[in-house]
């Protein structure tokens, strides 16, 4: 009883360890990464990707062999 009672004691006063605060912070600074990349994938497929891959498309509907 006496060893549960000093290691109780133990793991109670220790003070080591995450808070809540630094998860939070994690979590809202991979959420704002996450929503640059996106953002960031998106312009590009908007401007370079989309416009040459509907081109190419309506080239492959569009054959008249």
């Amino acid at each position: 009883m006496v060893v549960f009672g000093r290691r109780s004691h133990k793991v109670l006063a220790n003070n080591r360890g995450e808070g809540y605060i630094d998860t939070a912070i994690k979590i809202l600074i991979a959420v704002v990464l996450g929503a640059l990349l996106l953002a960031g994938l998106y312009a590009l497929f908007g401007d370079t990707v989309l416009p040459t891959l509907v081109d190419r498309i309506k080239e492959m509907f569009n054959y008249a062999g």
